[in-house]
């Protein structure tokens, strides 16, 4: 029997309260890739987990570059100092966030409540000077901009489908698009796990790093298999739960969702996630799946969408990062006392 370590065990804390998050994302996020399809009724609620689970697994099992860019790209860790410690107190603050908006039926973002803790328990642990400028400036970037290229994308998309159609019996649309939301909600799932999954594998492996356990060059990042197959499972068992207040807000609160509008904030969510995560680039699916329907609805009537919920939405997205980071910066220090 191995000997365990106060580390080793640290280490293993980690690990279970980083599955715990991927699993809380994928609870919280299931919404994100099926609430339309829900909505409109292209696919029941037990059918379309099922698909959102097997896609979000085979997505997150499809990249690593999300994964190096969250590893790395906050705080170096080959110079973290107590990194296991860090990365368990930013996951303490990211779970502690996800239930409470969970709770409330708020569709906020998993990806700020992670990144924002892990900023705020770096800079709590060695101040500002731990937290690597660049890196953590071109996260933000993608993080703001997804946002704002999910709702220009949705608004012409639905402009060039609807004129595609616009001589097409509404009855044969309607029964066509159904079915069409069948495969772009299957990628949006697809995309939803091969983004979101990695920002889990990338803390682990920035635990292991930065506590001794994975021995690597500076400058390199490879995550092991064991990781990237547990933030998988992890994911595609919470997506395989549900969230069911959020698909309500999601699915039907922001605007009237029809079989046309659906696919067309399907398709232009899960292209935007697609492209970023290619880019290596972490992004909130929540956002970008949000304001893809956002944008889709305001291009039929500016009058369609309930603007009162889409800000309230809106509050609680750019409030997520100062929070949790705050959060994760107070758990570092009553942690750092008792470990």
């Amino acid at each position: 029997m191995p000997d365990l370590s106060p580390d080793l065990i640290l280490l293993i804390l980690v690990v279970v309260m980083a599955l715990s998050f991927d699993f809380i994302n994928g609870f919280h996020d299931t919404a994100n890739a099926i609430a339309t399809s829900v909505s409109t009724r292209a696919l029941s609620p037990r059918t379309a987990i099922i698909i959102a689970s097997l896609c979000n697994l085979i997505g997150a099992l499809s990249y690593t570059g999300v994964a190096k860019t969250i590893g790395g790209g906050i705080t170096d860790p080959f110079k973290l100092e107590n990194g296991l410690v860090v990365v368990l107190a930013a996951l303490m603050a990211a779970i502690l966030w996800n239930i409470i908006t969970w709770y409330f039926g708020i569709p906020s973002s998993s990806s700020h409540a992670l990144i924002g803790g892990v900023a705020g328990a770096a800079i709590g642990a060695a101040g500002f000077d731990s937290i690597n400028a660049e890196g953590f400036i071109s996260i933000v970037q993608a993080l703001i901009v997804s946002p704002i290229v999910a709702f220009v994308v949705g608004f012409i998309v639905i402009k060039i489908v609807s004129l595609i159609v616009a001589n097409t019996a509404y009855h044969k649309t309607n029964r066509k698009f159904r079915f069409m939301q069948v495969m772009s909600a299957s990628w949006q799932a697809f995309s939803h796990g091969a983004n979101d999954a990695q920002k889990t594998m990338g803390v682990i492996t920035l635990a292991m790093i930065s506590g001794g356990f994975l021995v690597q060059e500076p400058g390199e990042f490879v995550i092991p298999l064991w990781v990237k197959l547990s933030a998988a499972v992890a994911m595609a068992l919470g997506t395989a739960f549900g969230g069911w207040r959020i698909i309500k807000t999601l699915g039907g609160k922001i605007m009237k969702i029809k079989p046309i509008s659906g696919f067309s904030a399907d398709l232009s969510s899960a292209l935007i996630i697609t492209i970023f995560t290619a880019l290596k680039l972490p992004v909130s699916t929540t956002h970008v799946i949000t304001s893809a329907i956002l944008g889709v609805g305001a291009s039929q009537k500016v009058s369609a969408v309930k603007w009162g919920v889409a800000g309230r939405i809106l509050i609680t997205w750019v409030i997520t990062l100062p929070i949790t980071g705050a959060l994760a910066a107070a758990c570092y220090v009553v942690l750092d006392v008792f470990l």
